[in-house]
């Protein structure tokens, strides 16, 4: 059976930016103009079709990537909206890894903010062609060639509009379309649904001509015949100037900037109309490459159906009728329900029950997936995210996906004793879903420590818990995740020595201690020669340091940057043995450490506060008495953006002192920035109360 759509129309795409850009309520004015549903679902409402979780309905944001298939002028659209809070920045993070092109979501007043900086620069990192949208342009105060300023000096963006605002004094009349180079009108009467196009208003015929001059003299610059063209004065068909825009996104030469407001059903069709002119189809892009299992060697991966099977697993979720759920992008050959595919990562074999095709929640059963193609499988158990699914006969290991390392954590337990191991199986599914939650058991005191990448995000793991898995819980005062480097060195000489009646247990050790670089994270060296310490110990020597690098020595918090080098040791032919070492490698490791000038790191956050000018001074004051430093400060209208590095363990509830501070009506936003020094008088307090709780 072939496929229904070829795949030059096919787009799989996603919509990203800031948080309360307005990325799901584009989202579903899309699906509802497309004719995917039959009204238009709004997120103050807690209707919008994408936000389908309780959690994101009650809470009116979006937490998980939601997956919609549509169809617009005889193109497949596979659409993906991500969330725009940093805490769920995994779920872009993957979507980014198996997308074709890219929506970037701007809001008219606020620009580029931190988040879509963020977004911006994950999409620059896999290479991501993308168009960007300015919405919200019926709001007061906004400003659309200042976020096209914005593009130029913040994102670095070779931005050119494609379509431009048409404002009267009830605010957004209409866009003019600079390609087609003609005004379109949308009627309210019919929630945009039908539209009109009409010669360019009087006012407006400078500025289009403006713009487009640039547009035509920014796409010759990429366009060798166009240039020729331009400088002869000969006119420019539109049909050349539209494959030129094509061809210059698809190389990432350009961004296509359009604009509308999607609450006031304007400028999505002419969106959509981009999103098939200008984003590439999975054929339209280098091929993929991949390793082969054994050998190493890069092999390439053409888009292709009757191809060699190469498919991405870039998501599970867990469904409470069908299981565990696996989300998979074909990048070559076909994914047919019922056969069987070798899980290349994890070197097994694996039956395909089930294909889906996602609108949400909701979902659609076919018999396979083509190359280029997203759905989701039932049956691969032992398949997790970033696993590759190929052909035994043509194995392939595409690269994997990466993670940002959690920031903080919370101790957690059940509130009932007969619920204790359905929280630790819920855990381990909510685990598997995100790779940026981390369980770990903490072996000293028994305690169960789940890290994630904010307050938000533990609060709605807490929350998905009580609803989901019917398991209520108790979390202590959330935990920084600190580190601890050395900024000496010291030579050590550890000898264990035990004798217990019997046969005892002899070790004898000699190494150096030094640090890294930042980001150095841990090296172990061999030196030994001559047979002075058997090879068959040297592996345990190794895990005793690392056991000592998990636990920490100075506060119970791992170690980073350091390198163990191991020099000379002597052994005992009968009293020596693996753990011997084990235990005398952990035990020198730790005396080693102390002596090298021990250094606790803290996280350090990004942080943005957007406040109303009055109360510019309260917030920066309160700023600094966080142990805060003020990196910049502009105005945007009456209210002032605030930009900071503050340390994460000071900004636990600072989302009621700002709301305190600013009678509610300031907003912050913040990310993880990097790790730094604690002050010493800081630091001597976190290893006192590491001590009382070891």
């Amino acid at each position: 059976m072939s496929r229904q759509i070829p795949i030059e129309k096919l787009r799989n795409i996603g919509i990203m930016a800031h948080i309360d850009a307005g990325k799901t309520t584009v989202s579903e004015r899309i699906l509802y103009y497309t004719g995917k549903s039959y009204r238009i679902g709004e997120v103050h409402d807690g209707a919008a079709v994408m936000d389908w979780m309780e959690l994101e309905q009650e809470r009116g944001i979006t937490i998980t990537s939601a997956a919609v298939t549509t169809f617009w002028k005889d193109h497949q659209i596979n659409l993906i909206d991500t969330p725009g809070h940093v805490d769920f920045t995994v779920e872009v993070e993957r979507s980014l890894r198996v997308l074709d092109g890219v929506v970037a979501l701007f809001c008219g007043v606020g620009g580029v903010e931190p988040q879509s900086e963020t977004v911006w620069r994950q999409a620059d990192r896999y290479g991501v062609p993308r168009i960007a949208f300015v919405n919200k342009m019926d709001r007061a105060g906004a400003d659309f060639y200042g976020v096209l300023r914005s593009l130029h000096s913040k994102l670095g963006a070779n931005a050119i509009p494609i379509t431009i605002p048409i404002e009267g004094d009830s605010g957004l009349e209409g866009i003019v379309d600079l390609v087609d180079n003609v005004a379109v009108f949308y009627d309210e009467m019919t929630c945009g649904m039908k539209w009109r196009e009409a010669p360019i208003p009087e006012h407006m015929r400078d500025a289009t001509e403006r713009q487009r001059l640039i547009l035509v003299e920014k796409v010759s610059e990429v366009d060798e015949s166009l240039l020729e063209k331009y400088c002869e004065g000969v006119p420019i068909r539109r049909e050349e100037l539209s494959l030129a825009i094509r061809k210059a996104t698809h190389s990432q030469l350009v961004c296509p900037v359009l604009c509308g407001s999607a609450y006031r059903n304007k400028g999505i069709q002419r969106l959509l109309d981009a999103v098939v002119a200008y984003l590439p189809s999975p054929s339209d892009l280098p091929p993929v490459t991949g390793t082969v299992p054994g050998d190493g060697a890069e092999t390439v991966r053409e888009p292709r159906d009757d191809g060699g099977l190469a498919a991405l697993a870039f998501k599970v979720t867990t469904d409470r009728h069908t299981g565990k759920l696996v989300y998979v992008r074909v990048y070559s050959g076909t994914l047919e329900s019922g056969s069987h595919v070798f899980n290349a990562t994890r070197d097994t074999k694996q039956r395909v029950g089930r294909i889906l095709r996602m609108h949400a929640n909701r979902r659609e059963a076919v018999d396979r997936l083509y190359s280029g193609e997203i759905g989701a499988v039932i049956g691969l158990a032992n398949t997790t995210t970033g696993d590759t699914l190929s052909c035994l006969e043509s194995p392939v290991v595409l690269e994997t996906l990466e993670f940002p390392t959690p920031v903080l954590s919370v101790a957690m337990s059940a509130e009932k004793r007969q619920d204790r191991d359905r929280l630790t199986e819920a855990l381990a599914r909510l685990s598997e879903e995100d790779p940026s939650f981390v369980v770990e058991t903490q072996e000293e005191t028994g305690e169960t420590l789940v890290s994630g990448m904010g307050e938000l995000h533990l609060e709605v793991i807490v929350d998905r818990l009580r609803r989901e898995f019917n398991v209520a819980t108790r979390t202590s005062t959330p935990r920084v995740a600190y580190r601890e480097t050395i900024v000496g060195s010291t030579d050590w000489n550890e000898r264990f020595v035990k004798q217990t009646g019997g046969k005892g247990q002899y070790a004898h050790i000699i190494f150096r201690l030094s640090p890294l670089p930042a980001g150095g994270g841990f090296e172990f060296e061999n030196r030994v020669t001559g047979g002075n310490i058997p090879r068959e110990y040297i592996p345990s020597i190794e895990r005793g340091v690392i056991d000592a690098v998990k636990k920490g020595v100075y506060a119970n918090h791992p170690v980073v940057d350091v390198k163990f080098t191991l020099l000379d040791g002597t052994f005992h032919q009968v009293d020596s043995s693996e753990m011997a070492f084990r235990t005398c490698a952990s035990m020198g490791f730790s005396k080693a450490f102390l002596r090298c000038a021990p250094r606790l790191l803290e996280p350090v956050m990004e942080v943005t506060v957007n406040t109303p000018e009055e109360y510019a001074g309260s917030v920066s004051g309160g700023i600094y008495e966080k142990r805060g430093t003020i990196t910049g400060m502009d105005s945007r209208g009456t209210t002032k953006e605030i930009r900071a590095i503050v340390p994460l363990s000071e900004m636990f509830g600072y989302a009621t002192d700002l709301r305190n501070a600013t009678q509610g009506r300031a907003s912050f936003t913040m990310q993880f920035d990097h790790y730094q020094p604690v002050p010493t008088a800081v630091a001597e307090e976190v290893a006192a109360a590491a001590g009382r709780r070891g």
